[in-house]
């Protein structure tokens, strides 16, 4: 599921090469937090957040295959919570 992530979001960006992932896992939970360069952060985050909602309804549909639910966050917290 991390490599459909990850590839979602490298289609979107101009420079895939500053995509970071960060995921950690708890039992039943798998948070991911995106990075990418700031030029692109609009177009993952998408006009009033369409586009990482529609990425966030992928994850949500396809929790029930290894019975773990995905939360995904665009930036950084410590940069004032840019989702």
């Amino acid at each position: 599921m991390i490599k459909v992530i990850e590839h979602i979001i490298k289609s979107l960006v101009d420079d895939e090469d500053a995509v970071k992932l960060k995921v950690t896992e708890e039992e039943d939970k798998v948070n991911v937090e995106v990075q990418v360069a700031d030029r692109d952060m609009g177009r993952v985050i998408g006009k009033e957040g369409a586009t990482v909602s529609a990425i966030r309804t992928i994850l949500k549909n396809c929790n029930s295959k290894d019975g773990k639910r995905y939360f995904i966050q665009i930036g950084d917290k410590r940069q004032g919570d840019r989702r």
